[in-house]
């Protein structure tokens, strides 16, 4: 679709937005994807306290979900996403032998994403902008109306408030738990703080879009 077009179907930013983080959402079957392989790894590790046997099932299930998605067709992006976060946490644990560092990729993940976020709000130049950017084809026109800006300021804060949690529970656990009960609060945490946060953050930011109707300034011709 061109960017006129997209401007036609999405005429205010609000639209804009909810749109864009629909396709960024993955849906129920994204969900599942995210949480299956995590879950996996931690039955098997506490169950048998074999960290290779846990990390073999764990990436394979990953590929096999990946599998399923190129058989059918649909988009691997979701899955990809996983697979790549699940081995880089595999390959962690393997070399130093401790389980828990298998969460450790996706915790500065997360503290990454934060600090990111929370420059773009205190520059004024928040993330959330650069999707209505996407739509207009103008990736910096937004952030001449003040109202856009501070609207996606809003935004940006409740996008970053997920990964704001998963760092403050899982940091904590992470640097001072041991153990099977470390390894399992970190499978329990990561699961409970993954999708069904973020989907409560989505909840709140398509709240906050249904809330008003700020016009997308078309992009003048050149």
């Amino acid at each position: 679709m061109s960017a006129e077009a997209e401007e036609v179907a999405h005429d205010t930013v609000e639209a804009a937005v909810r749109a864009q983080l629909a396709k960024a959402f993955g849906g129920v079957r994204g969900i599942i994807e995210a949480a299956v392989p995590t879950i996996a790894f931690t039955v098997s590790w506490i169950t048998t306290e074999d960290l290779k046997l846990s990390l073999i099932i764990s990436v394979a299930l990953s590929v096999l979900l990946l599998v399923a998605r190129i058989v059918q067709r649909s988009t691997p992006q979701f899955v990809i996403n996983s697979l790549i976060g699940i081995a880089i946490g595999a390959f962690f644990a393997s070399r130093t032998g401790d389980a828990k560092d298998y969460f450790l990729p996706g915790i500065l993940w997360n503290a990454t994403y934060m600090v990111a976020m929370l420059v773009s709000i205190v520059t004024r130049w928040p993330v959330v902008g650069f999707l209505i950017g996407s739509v207009t084809g103008d990736p910096t026109a937004w952030h001449k109306d003040p109202g856009v800006v501070r609207l996606c300021s809003r935004l940006t804060w409740l996008l970053m408030l997920p990964c704001a949690v998963r760092v403050a529970v899982q940091g904590p656990v992470y640097l001072f738990g041991g153990g099977d009960q470390a390894v399992a609060a970190l499978g329990f945490a990561k699961i409970v703080m993954g999708w069904p946060l973020q989907v409560a953050a989505f909840a709140a930011m398509l709240w906050v879009l249904g809330r008003g109707r700020t016009p997308i300034k078309p992009v003048a011709p050149a």
